[in-house]
Protein backbone atom coordinates (compact mmCIF):
# COMPACT_ATOMS: atom_id res chain seq x y z
CA UNK A 1 0.00 0.00 0.00
CA UNK A 2 1.45 3.05 -0.90
CA UNK A 3 2.09 5.34 1.75
CA UNK A 4 0.30 8.96 1.42
CA UNK A 5 1.50 10.95 4.62
CA UNK A 6 4.96 12.26 4.76
CA UNK A 7 6.41 14.14 7.66
CA UNK A 8 3.76 17.21 7.10
CA UNK A 9 0.68 15.41 6.30
CA UNK A 10 -0.59 14.82 3.25
CA UNK A 11 0.71 16.88 0.29
CA UNK A 12 -0.36 17.34 -3.54
CA UNK A 13 -2.04 19.40 -6.79
CA UNK A 14 -5.47 19.84 -6.03
CA UNK A 15 -8.08 18.49 -7.78
CA UNK A 16 -5.84 15.20 -8.28
CA UNK A 17 -5.37 12.06 -6.25
CA UNK A 18 -4.99 11.92 -3.41
CA UNK A 19 -6.17 15.85 -2.97
CA UNK A 20 -9.40 15.49 -4.88
CA UNK A 21 -12.70 16.02 -3.38
CA UNK A 22 -13.34 12.46 -3.19
CA UNK A 23 -10.37 11.50 -1.52
CA UNK A 24 -10.74 14.05 1.17
CA UNK A 25 -14.27 13.04 1.46
CA UNK A 26 -13.21 10.06 2.59
CA UNK A 27 -10.40 10.85 4.55
CA UNK A 28 -13.25 12.92 6.43
CA UNK A 29 -14.97 10.30 7.02
CA UNK A 30 -11.96 8.30 8.02
CA UNK A 31 -10.65 10.04 10.60
CA UNK A 32 -14.38 10.91 12.17
CA UNK A 33 -14.79 6.88 12.14
CA UNK A 34 -11.77 6.05 13.58
CA UNK A 35 -12.00 8.36 16.31
CA UNK A 36 -15.58 7.67 17.00
CA UNK A 37 -14.18 4.01 17.67
CA UNK A 38 -11.26 4.82 19.93
CA UNK A 39 -13.29 7.17 21.94
CA UNK A 40 -16.79 5.46 22.09
CA UNK A 41 -18.73 8.87 21.43
CA UNK A 42 -18.71 11.25 18.25
CA UNK A 43 -15.92 13.37 18.19
CA UNK A 44 -15.27 16.98 17.97
CA UNK A 45 -12.98 18.08 14.89
CA UNK A 46 -11.74 21.65 14.41
CA UNK A 47 -10.79 22.49 10.61
CA UNK A 48 -9.01 25.98 9.25
CA UNK A 49 -7.51 26.29 5.98
CA UNK A 50 -4.90 28.88 3.96
CA UNK A 51 -6.26 31.35 1.33
CA UNK A 52 -5.61 28.73 -1.57
CA UNK A 53 -8.36 29.32 -4.08
CA UNK A 54 -8.89 25.38 -3.43
CA UNK A 55 -9.30 25.54 -0.03
CA UNK A 56 -12.89 26.24 0.13
CA UNK A 57 -14.24 23.13 -1.71
CA UNK A 58 -11.68 20.96 -0.01
CA UNK A 59 -12.78 22.12 3.12
CA UNK A 60 -16.90 21.69 2.07
CA UNK A 61 -15.76 17.71 1.25
CA UNK A 62 -14.08 16.84 3.89
CA UNK A 63 -16.94 18.11 6.40
CA UNK A 64 -19.08 15.67 3.94
CA UNK A 65 -17.35 13.14 5.71
CA UNK A 66 -17.08 14.49 8.61
CA UNK A 67 -21.21 14.82 8.56
CA UNK A 68 -21.81 11.74 7.19
CA UNK A 69 -19.59 10.02 9.93
CA UNK A 70 -21.86 11.64 12.18
CA UNK A 71 -18.84 13.75 14.13
CA UNK A 72 -19.22 17.52 15.13
CA UNK A 73 -17.12 19.66 13.25
CA UNK A 74 -16.08 23.90 13.57
CA UNK A 75 -14.61 25.93 11.08
CA UNK A 76 -12.00 28.74 11.70
CA UNK A 77 -12.16 29.78 8.15
CA UNK A 78 -8.84 31.49 7.05
CA UNK A 79 -6.65 30.75 9.82
CA UNK A 80 -3.30 29.32 10.55
CA UNK A 81 -2.03 25.71 11.06
CA UNK A 82 -0.59 26.37 14.57
CA UNK A 83 -4.15 28.34 15.54
CA UNK A 84 -5.89 25.47 14.41
CA UNK A 85 -3.31 23.21 16.74
CA UNK A 86 -3.97 25.39 19.06
CA UNK A 87 -8.17 25.84 19.11
CA UNK A 88 -7.95 21.94 19.52
CA UNK A 89 -6.48 22.00 22.29
CA UNK A 90 -8.52 24.54 24.10
CA UNK A 91 -11.62 23.91 22.94
CA UNK A 92 -10.44 19.66 23.86
CA UNK A 93 -11.42 18.78 20.16
CA UNK A 94 -10.63 14.99 19.27
CA UNK A 95 -8.37 16.23 16.52
CA UNK A 96 -7.17 19.36 14.34
CA UNK A 97 -7.07 19.67 10.36
CA UNK A 98 -5.53 22.13 7.87
CA UNK A 99 -5.69 22.12 4.52
CA UNK A 100 -2.61 24.46 3.53
CA UNK A 101 0.39 23.10 1.68
CA UNK A 102 2.17 25.59 3.59
CA UNK A 103 5.30 27.39 1.50
CA UNK A 104 3.93 25.63 -1.73
CA UNK A 105 2.98 26.96 -4.97
CA UNK A 106 -1.24 27.87 -4.95
CA UNK A 107 -1.81 24.96 -7.00
CA UNK A 108 -0.88 22.73 -4.83
CA UNK A 109 -2.83 21.63 -1.07
CA UNK A 110 -3.02 19.79 1.53
CA UNK A 111 -4.49 17.95 4.97
CA UNK A 112 -2.63 18.34 7.92
CA UNK A 113 -4.38 16.43 11.05
CA UNK A 114 -3.22 17.30 14.52
CA UNK A 115 -3.78 15.18 17.36
CA UNK A 116 -6.23 16.93 20.13
CA UNK A 117 -2.94 18.30 22.48
CA UNK A 118 -1.42 19.67 19.44
CA UNK A 119 0.94 17.20 18.14
CA UNK A 120 0.96 15.55 14.33
CA UNK A 121 -1.25 12.50 14.27
CA UNK A 122 0.09 9.32 14.91
CA UNK A 123 1.19 7.23 12.12
CA UNK A 124 -1.00 4.76 12.96
CA UNK A 125 -4.20 6.38 12.31
CA UNK A 126 -2.65 7.90 9.14
CA UNK A 127 -1.82 4.48 7.91
CA UNK A 128 -5.68 3.26 8.69
CA UNK A 129 -6.71 6.19 6.41
CA UNK A 130 -4.49 5.53 3.91
CA UNK A 131 -6.20 1.67 4.30
CA UNK A 132 -9.34 3.09 3.80
CA UNK A 133 -8.80 5.10 1.43
CA UNK A 134 -7.05 2.53 -1.38
CA UNK A 135 -10.04 0.19 -0.08
CA UNK A 136 -12.16 2.51 -2.15
CA UNK A 137 -12.42 1.43 -5.87
CA UNK A 138 -12.59 4.31 -8.43
CA UNK A 139 -16.92 4.18 -8.97
CA UNK A 140 -17.15 3.94 -5.14
CA UNK A 141 -14.86 7.86 -4.85
CA UNK A 142 -17.06 8.89 -8.08
CA UNK A 143 -19.97 7.92 -5.75
CA UNK A 144 -18.44 9.81 -3.07
CA UNK A 145 -17.61 12.73 -4.78
CA UNK A 146 -21.72 13.18 -5.91
CA UNK A 147 -23.00 13.67 -2.58
CA UNK A 148 -24.54 17.28 -1.58
CA UNK A 149 -22.16 20.23 -1.32
CA UNK A 150 -23.46 21.87 1.93
CA UNK A 151 -21.15 24.82 2.62
CA UNK A 152 -19.04 25.39 5.34
CA UNK A 153 -16.93 28.49 7.12
CA UNK A 154 -20.15 30.25 8.91
CA UNK A 155 -18.36 33.46 9.57
CA UNK A 156 -19.60 34.40 12.86
CA UNK A 157 -18.44 30.99 13.96
CA UNK A 158 -14.66 31.64 12.12
CA UNK A 159 -14.75 34.80 13.44
CA UNK A 160 -14.97 33.62 17.02
CA UNK A 161 -12.47 31.31 16.83
CA UNK A 162 -10.19 33.29 15.17
CA UNK A 163 -10.38 35.81 17.74
CA UNK A 164 -10.12 33.40 20.59
CA UNK A 165 -6.67 32.61 18.90
CA UNK A 166 -5.52 36.30 18.49
CA UNK A 167 -6.19 36.59 22.42
CA UNK A 168 -4.55 33.67 23.44
CA UNK A 169 -1.03 35.27 21.40
CA UNK A 170 -1.84 39.12 22.53
CA UNK A 171 -2.87 38.26 26.21
CA UNK A 172 -0.90 35.19 26.81
CA UNK A 173 2.25 34.90 24.81
CA UNK A 174 2.49 38.97 24.64
CA UNK A 175 1.65 39.54 28.31
CA UNK A 176 3.16 42.72 29.21
CA UNK A 177 5.06 42.81 26.22
CA UNK A 178 4.69 46.58 24.69
CA UNK A 179 5.33 47.00 21.24
CA UNK A 180 5.15 50.71 21.47
CA UNK A 181 7.88 52.75 19.12
CA UNK A 182 8.67 49.63 17.11
CA UNK A 183 8.25 49.87 13.59
CA UNK A 184 7.86 46.85 11.96
CA UNK A 185 7.39 45.39 8.30
CA UNK A 186 5.32 42.31 8.12
CA UNK A 187 5.51 39.99 4.87
CA UNK A 188 2.12 37.50 5.01
CA UNK A 189 3.05 35.82 2.08
CA UNK A 190 -0.72 36.74 0.91
CA UNK A 191 -1.37 33.58 3.23
CA UNK A 192 -3.12 32.89 6.57
CA UNK A 193 -1.28 35.44 8.47
CA UNK A 194 -2.23 38.39 6.19
CA UNK A 195 -5.09 39.62 8.39
CA UNK A 196 -3.60 37.99 11.94
CA UNK A 197 -0.48 39.52 11.77
CA UNK A 198 -0.96 43.15 11.62
CA UNK A 199 -3.80 43.11 13.53
CA UNK A 200 -1.83 41.04 16.76
CA UNK A 201 1.29 43.53 16.14
CA UNK A 202 -0.70 46.73 16.04
CA UNK A 203 -3.12 45.43 19.23
CA UNK A 204 0.34 45.18 20.99
CA UNK A 205 1.36 49.08 20.19
CA UNK A 206 3.63 48.65 16.83
CA UNK A 207 3.56 50.43 13.86
CA UNK A 208 2.66 48.07 11.16
CA UNK A 209 3.80 48.27 7.44
CA UNK A 210 2.05 45.22 5.81
CA UNK A 211 2.97 43.81 2.57
CA UNK A 212 1.65 41.17 0.47
CA UNK A 213 -1.21 40.78 2.65
CA UNK A 214 -4.02 40.57 -0.38
CA UNK A 215 -4.97 36.82 -1.20
CA UNK A 216 -6.50 36.38 -4.15
CA UNK A 217 -6.02 32.28 -3.57
CA UNK A 218 -3.46 32.39 -6.50
CA UNK A 219 -0.82 34.04 -5.45
CA UNK A 220 0.03 32.95 -2.01
CA UNK A 221 3.83 32.70 -1.76
CA UNK A 222 4.26 33.72 -4.95
CA UNK A 223 7.58 35.74 -5.18
CA UNK A 224 6.54 37.12 -1.30
CA UNK A 225 6.48 35.21 2.35
CA UNK A 226 9.56 32.92 4.08
CA UNK A 227 11.07 32.02 0.30
CA UNK A 228 11.57 35.20 -1.06
CA UNK A 229 12.21 37.87 1.04
CA UNK A 230 13.81 40.20 -0.94
CA UNK A 231 11.29 42.57 -1.46
CA UNK A 232 10.76 42.41 2.44
CA UNK A 233 14.11 43.33 2.88
CA UNK A 234 14.40 46.42 0.49
CA UNK A 235 10.86 47.53 2.70
CA UNK A 236 12.83 47.35 5.84
CA UNK A 237 15.71 49.92 4.63
CA UNK A 238 12.69 52.24 2.70
CA UNK A 239 10.13 52.39 5.57
CA UNK A 240 13.74 52.60 8.14
CA UNK A 241 11.88 50.24 9.81
CA UNK A 242 13.37 48.32 13.18
CA UNK A 243 12.55 44.80 12.11
CA UNK A 244 11.16 43.09 9.00
CA UNK A 245 8.93 39.45 9.34
CA UNK A 246 8.43 37.14 6.66
CA UNK A 247 6.09 33.96 7.00
CA UNK A 248 5.02 31.34 4.88
CA UNK A 249 1.65 30.31 3.26
CA UNK A 250 0.30 28.86 6.87
CA UNK A 251 2.29 30.64 9.33
CA UNK A 252 4.11 28.13 11.00
CA UNK A 253 7.55 29.55 10.26
CA UNK A 254 8.91 33.37 10.21
CA UNK A 255 12.26 34.42 9.21
CA UNK A 256 13.40 37.88 10.25
CA UNK A 257 15.35 41.35 8.41
CA UNK A 258 17.58 43.37 10.71
CA UNK A 259 17.06 46.74 10.23
CA UNK A 260 20.01 46.66 8.38
CA UNK A 261 18.56 44.88 5.72
CA UNK A 262 20.04 41.53 6.75
CA UNK A 263 18.36 38.39 7.07
CA UNK A 264 18.12 36.44 9.69
CA UNK A 265 16.58 32.52 9.45
CA UNK A 266 15.97 29.84 11.61
CA UNK A 267 19.36 29.40 12.92
CA UNK A 268 20.02 33.08 13.96
CA UNK A 269 16.41 33.02 15.63
CA UNK A 270 17.70 29.57 17.67
CA UNK A 271 20.25 31.23 18.84
CA UNK A 272 18.87 34.81 19.95
CA UNK A 273 16.29 32.60 22.02
CA UNK A 274 18.68 30.19 23.22
CA UNK A 275 21.25 32.85 24.76
CA UNK A 276 18.33 34.57 26.21
CA UNK A 277 16.43 31.45 27.68
CA UNK A 278 20.09 30.32 29.11
CA UNK A 279 20.51 33.53 30.84
CA UNK A 280 17.31 32.67 32.35
CA UNK A 281 18.31 29.32 33.34
CA UNK A 282 15.51 28.14 31.50
CA UNK A 283 16.81 26.66 28.33
CA UNK A 284 16.74 22.95 29.89
CA UNK A 285 19.83 20.77 29.74
CA UNK A 286 21.66 23.72 28.02
CA UNK A 287 20.83 22.15 24.83
CA UNK A 288 18.89 23.26 21.47
CA UNK A 289 17.44 20.78 18.91
CA UNK A 290 17.79 21.05 15.42
CA UNK A 291 18.29 19.80 12.39
CA UNK A 292 20.82 17.81 9.97
CA UNK A 293 20.79 21.01 7.93
CA UNK A 294 21.60 23.70 10.96
CA UNK A 295 24.52 25.34 10.15
CA UNK A 296 27.81 24.54 11.98
CA UNK A 297 28.71 27.71 12.75
CA UNK A 298 25.26 27.71 15.21
CA UNK A 299 26.79 24.50 16.95
CA UNK A 300 30.00 26.55 17.25
CA UNK A 301 28.62 29.46 18.65
CA UNK A 302 26.31 28.08 20.92
CA UNK A 303 29.55 25.49 22.32
CA UNK A 304 31.04 28.87 23.18
CA UNK A 305 28.80 29.59 25.40
CA UNK A 306 28.35 26.43 27.16
CA UNK A 307 24.95 25.32 25.05
CA UNK A 308 24.53 21.66 23.05
CA UNK A 309 23.40 21.01 19.75
CA UNK A 310 21.01 18.04 19.37
CA UNK A 311 20.63 17.01 15.54
CA UNK A 312 17.60 15.13 14.48
CA UNK A 313 16.48 14.28 10.91
CA UNK A 314 14.99 16.70 8.71
CA UNK A 315 11.55 17.73 9.48
CA UNK A 316 9.50 19.51 12.52
CA UNK A 317 7.87 16.35 13.00
CA UNK A 318 11.10 14.64 14.30
CA UNK A 319 12.38 18.15 15.90
CA UNK A 320 9.23 17.66 18.43
CA UNK A 321 9.91 14.40 19.35
CA UNK A 322 13.11 15.03 20.43
CA UNK A 323 11.94 17.92 22.36
CA UNK A 324 9.44 15.94 24.05
CA UNK A 325 11.43 13.04 24.65
CA UNK A 326 14.73 14.98 26.07
CA UNK A 327 12.66 17.59 27.84
CA UNK A 328 14.43 20.00 26.11
CA UNK A 329 12.38 23.93 25.68
CA UNK A 330 14.06 24.82 22.19
CA UNK A 331 14.10 23.38 18.86
CA UNK A 332 14.08 24.25 15.02
CA UNK A 333 14.76 24.22 11.66
CA UNK A 334 16.79 26.35 9.40
CA UNK A 335 13.74 27.31 7.82
CA UNK A 336 12.17 29.04 10.61
CA UNK A 337 9.84 26.55 12.19
CA UNK A 338 10.54 27.20 15.65
CA UNK A 339 9.06 24.99 18.46
CA UNK A 340 8.76 26.29 22.26
CA UNK A 341 6.90 23.36 23.91
CA UNK A 342 6.36 24.97 26.97
CA UNK A 343 3.99 28.08 24.71
CA UNK A 344 2.83 25.50 22.20
CA UNK A 345 3.88 21.84 20.10
CA UNK A 346 3.21 23.46 17.18
CA UNK A 347 5.93 25.61 15.36
CA UNK A 348 4.01 28.94 15.14
CA UNK A 349 5.59 32.30 13.25
CA UNK A 350 3.79 34.22 15.17
CA UNK A 351 4.74 33.48 18.95
CA UNK A 352 8.09 32.94 17.32
CA UNK A 353 7.85 36.85 16.41
CA UNK A 354 6.33 37.76 19.96
CA UNK A 355 9.61 35.68 21.32
CA UNK A 356 11.86 37.58 19.73
CA UNK A 357 10.35 40.99 19.74
CA UNK A 358 10.33 40.34 23.89
CA UNK A 359 14.24 39.37 23.67
CA UNK A 360 14.73 42.61 21.51
CA UNK A 361 12.27 44.48 24.49
CA UNK A 362 13.60 43.07 27.50
CA UNK A 363 17.24 43.37 26.59
CA UNK A 364 16.80 46.52 25.10
CA UNK A 365 19.40 45.32 21.42
CA UNK A 366 18.40 45.58 18.49
CA UNK A 367 18.34 41.97 16.52
CA UNK A 368 21.66 43.04 14.75
CA UNK A 369 22.99 43.41 17.88
CA UNK A 370 21.21 39.62 19.13
CA UNK A 371 22.81 37.92 16.85
CA UNK A 372 26.44 38.84 17.21
CA UNK A 373 28.74 35.88 17.72
CA UNK A 374 27.14 33.73 15.45
CA UNK A 375 28.75 33.22 11.95
CA UNK A 376 27.08 31.52 8.87
CA UNK A 377 29.50 28.98 7.47
CA UNK A 378 30.33 28.97 3.82
CA UNK A 379 28.03 25.57 2.56
CA UNK A 380 28.57 23.84 -0.79
CA UNK A 381 25.61 21.34 -2.05
CA UNK A 382 26.03 18.61 -4.58
CA UNK A 383 24.50 16.44 -6.12
CA UNK A 384 25.18 13.61 -7.89
CA UNK A 385 23.35 10.76 -9.96
CA UNK A 386 23.31 7.37 -8.54
CA UNK A 387 22.07 4.16 -10.09
CA UNK A 388 22.00 2.49 -6.70
CA UNK A 389 21.09 3.43 -2.88
CA UNK A 390 23.96 1.64 -1.09
CA UNK A 391 24.61 2.43 2.32
CA UNK A 392 27.44 4.83 2.00
CA UNK A 393 29.15 2.69 4.99
CA UNK A 394 29.14 0.02 2.72
CA UNK A 395 31.28 1.36 -0.01
CA UNK A 396 34.90 1.21 1.40
CA UNK A 397 35.45 4.11 -1.40
CA UNK A 398 33.18 6.38 -0.27
CA UNK A 399 34.31 5.81 3.68
CA UNK A 400 37.70 6.24 3.00
CA UNK A 401 37.49 9.40 0.84
CA UNK A 402 34.81 11.04 3.51
CA UNK A 403 36.78 10.27 6.62
CA UNK A 404 39.93 12.53 4.92
CA UNK A 405 37.88 15.35 4.46
CA UNK A 406 36.16 15.02 8.01
CA UNK A 407 39.32 14.71 9.09
CA UNK A 408 40.84 17.70 7.20
CA UNK A 409 37.66 20.05 8.14
CA UNK A 410 38.55 19.21 11.78
CA UNK A 411 36.14 20.80 14.59
CA UNK A 412 35.80 23.85 12.13
CA UNK A 413 33.55 22.34 9.89
CA UNK A 414 30.79 19.67 9.01
CA UNK A 415 30.33 16.40 6.30
CA UNK A 416 26.39 15.73 5.28
CA UNK A 417 25.85 12.79 2.84
CA UNK A 418 22.32 11.73 2.16
CA UNK A 419 19.86 10.60 -0.33
CA UNK A 420 16.97 12.25 -1.48
CA UNK A 421 14.06 10.86 -0.59
CA UNK A 422 12.42 11.18 -4.23
CA UNK A 423 15.17 10.90 -6.99
CA UNK A 424 17.84 8.63 -7.69
CA UNK A 425 20.44 10.96 -6.60
CA UNK A 426 23.23 11.46 -3.64
CA UNK A 427 23.61 14.77 -1.80
CA UNK A 428 26.73 15.88 -0.61
CA UNK A 429 26.57 18.38 1.89
CA UNK A 430 29.92 20.13 3.03
CA UNK A 431 30.33 23.42 5.50
CA UNK A 432 33.69 24.82 6.33
CA UNK A 433 35.49 28.02 6.67
CA UNK A 434 36.95 28.27 3.49
CA UNK A 435 34.48 28.52 0.22
CA UNK A 436 37.43 27.20 -2.09
CA UNK A 437 37.96 24.86 0.13
CA UNK A 438 34.59 22.68 0.77
CA UNK A 439 34.20 23.47 -3.08
CA UNK A 440 37.32 21.51 -3.10
CA UNK A 441 36.30 18.36 -1.25
CA UNK A 442 32.67 18.27 -2.72
CA UNK A 443 34.25 17.70 -6.09
CA UNK A 444 36.44 15.62 -4.79
CA UNK A 445 33.74 13.40 -2.42
CA UNK A 446 31.05 13.78 -5.86
CA UNK A 447 33.87 11.88 -8.08
CA UNK A 448 34.14 8.95 -5.93
CA UNK A 449 30.30 8.36 -5.74
CA UNK A 450 29.96 8.50 -9.55
CA UNK A 451 32.65 6.03 -10.06
CA UNK A 452 31.44 4.02 -7.39
CA UNK A 453 27.64 4.21 -7.45
CA UNK A 454 26.76 5.91 -10.61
Amino acid sequence: MKKLFGTDGMRGEAGKFPLDAATVEIVGASLANHLKEKLARAPLIIIGRDTRESGPWLERAFARGVTAARADLKSGGVITTPGVAYLARVLSADAGVVISASHNPYQDNGLKIFAAQGSKLDEATERLIEKDIFSQTENQRATVAAGSDSSRGNSVEAQALQSRYLDFLADEIGRGLSLAGIKLVIDGANGAASALAPTLLTRLGAEVVAINNAPDGRNINLNCGSLHTERLQSEVLKQHADLGVAFDGDADRALFVDAQGQLVNGDGTLWVLANYLNARGELNQQTVIATVMSNVGLELALKAHGISLFRTDVGDKYVLEELLRSGATLGGEQSGHIILPKLSLAGDGLITTLCVLRVIADEQKSLQQLTEGFQVFPQILVNVKVAQKLAFAEVPAITEASQEIENELGSRGRLLLRYSGTEPLARVMIEGESQPQIEKFARRLAAVIEQTLG
